[in-house]
């Protein structure tokens, strides 16, 4: 309930754009801005995105920001650790369990890096914690602490008083905030880096996009809002103005995940035997692998156009309401007792930063530059997304939707 509810959801608007405006802009602006030759200076983009949902999901689970989107963008042993874990649990599942365990008790290979993580990880929540019940212990029960939105301090605030075993609560803190930041920083991240590959590569999409953004700018210079912060002029969106208005950026967005699902494959283990509908029997223990990458590109599922980036299937006939599609055929959040309890959340992250980077920014990918996925339980970037960023002008939105062709401004 404490991620569905409303508070924290306004918790995650909040942190979404607040990180956008000081960290996302003044990074890509800085790319953006000519060198002595008067060209951008490329980035890569997928890194960008992973240290922005990293700093994003550890303010939201911790209530600390990292600031791993720095313009040095400095090495934080903490995410180095994250990446270490998920790196060694992808080879856990291609690897036989008897050499792997083997491997971990020798502490050797990939093993070693994965104990030196865990140490990592666990001093890193250790500390976290051990300070937000020392915060609680100073302010009291009525301010501070319990007054904070993030989910730790929600889990210590209702934590049972009666309970005197610290070591288990303890042990539950480190292994659920660890699991939701696992959950919420890479898939958010590898998400977004391929929305802005696939938009890079379809200006049509790119156009639409820019055209359903404009109405909301235009319509704040008509109240005499400040559409545009004063000092950087740019752009920022609220939560209320990315909601249900702006069906055509999230079909683009669910589009996105239909393709590149941010978790290609599902694992599960049969508790007890059973029978698939397809007839195959299985036995307790047997293991099935759904492939969301694959299903994603059946024509069967999806159409003959299966392998094309077009949001309007997401869209009714008119392109005003978004189609409903079954989670069991959409499956990149997973499906019934397991969807993704962050679901929600992911969207509002997404949107904030897709709608703020596209009317701001034009993106492209750097000629030449390979984009392939990289085996994974994310669906990371293998290359990362080598990126030029150029500013708008700003004046795309002052005029109609219609009538406009975005502007850049010359470096």
């Amino acid at each position: 309930m404490l991620m569905t509810g409303p508070r924290f959801r306004a918790f995650t608007a909040r942190c979404s754009r607040d990180k956008v405006e000081r960290s996302l802009l003044p990074f890509l602006a800085h790319h953006a801005a000519a060198d002595d030759e008067g060209r951008p200076t490329p980035c890569d983009l997928h890194d960008v995105f992973l240290r922005l949902t990293f700093d994003m999901t550890c303010a939201l689970v911790f209530g600390v920001d990292p600031g791993c989107l720095a313009l040095g963008l400095p090495g934080v042993p903490f995410a180095r650790a994250m990446d270490d874990a998920l790196e060694t649990l992808f080879l856990r599942h291609i690897t036989p369990t008897a050499c792997w365990k083997l491997m971990s008790v020798l502490g050797v290979g990939q093993e070693k890096k994965m104990a030196a993580a865990r140490r990592t990880i666990d001093c890193f929540v250790a500390t976290t914690v051990a300070k937000r019940r020392a915060d609680m212990l100073r302010e009291g029960e009525g301010e501070g602490v319990c007054s904070s939105f993030d989910l730790l301090s929600s889990f210590i605030c209702h934590e049972d008083d009666s309970s005197e075993n610290d070591d288990d609560d303890d042990v539950f803190l480190r292994d659920t905030t660890v699991n939701l930041l696992l959950a919420g920083r890479d898939t958010t991240g590898a998400a977004l880096s391929w929305f802005f590959y696939l938009v890079s590569k379809n200006p049509r999409v790119e156009q639409k996009l820019l055209d359903e953004l404009a109405p909301i700018v235009a319509s704040r210079r008509r109240a005499g809002g400040a559409a545009a912060d004063a000092a950087s002029g740019m752009v920022t969106f609220d939560a209320d103005e990315l909601g249900s208005g702006l069906v055509y950026l999230h079909a683009a967005l669910s589009e996105c995940l239909r393709l590149y699902p941010s978790v290609p494959f599902e694992h599960k283990v049969a508790a007890a035997a059973d029978v698939l509908p397809s007839g195959k029997e299985l036995k307790a223990g047997d293991k099935v692998l759904v492939f969301n990458y694959s299903m994603g590109r059946m024509e069967g599922v999806w159409g003959k156009d299966c392998t094309e980036f077009r949001p309007e299937r997401w869209l009714n006939e008119d392109g005003t309401k978004l189609r409903y599609e079954p989670s069991y055929k959409f499956i990149s959040f997973n499906a019934g007792p397991r969807t993704c309890l962050g679901k929600e959340m992911a969207f509002v992250q997404m949107k904030a930063v897709a709608a703020a980077v596209l009317w701001n920014f034009a993106v492209e990918v750097v000629p030449g530059h390979v984009v392939e996925p990289k085996l994974s339980i994310i669906l990371h970037m293998k290359n990362g997304l080598a990126v030029k960023v150029r500013r708008r002008d700003g004046t795309y939105g002052a005029a109609p939707p219609s009538s406009v062709t975005p502007c850049f401004s010359e470096f």
